[in-house]
């Protein structure tokens, strides 16, 4: 699971089984949507975690995008005093 943060300050997140590969496709504009390459180019990986499986990976996805901006931030920072606040409230 990836986290990037495109040139407009927005928050991309996916999962991947090869990230080095699917960081070269969003490069070069592979994909359609929120990642199409003249919307939110350049950008710059920003997190970065493993999972035993894809679907472990697929799920903290899914997980995390549904969080705030300000719970993704902290992540990203690895602030785990702000997550556990965060983690109470809507997050």
């Amino acid at each position: 699971m990836y986290i990037l943060r495109c040139w407009d300050g927005s928050l991309y997140v996916g999962h991947t089984d090869d990230l080095a590969r699917r960081l070269a496709q969003h490069e070069v504009g592979w994909f359609d949507g929120y990642m199409a390459r003249s919307r939110r180019h350049p950008f710059a990986l920003v997190y970065q975690a493993e999972f035993a499986t894809r679907d472990e990976a697929f799920q903290a996805e899914r997980k995390v995008k549904r969080w705030s901006r300000a719970k993704k931030e902290a992540l990203i920072r690895g602030d785990w005093v702000a997550m556990k606040r965060l983690a109470r409230g809507r997050c």
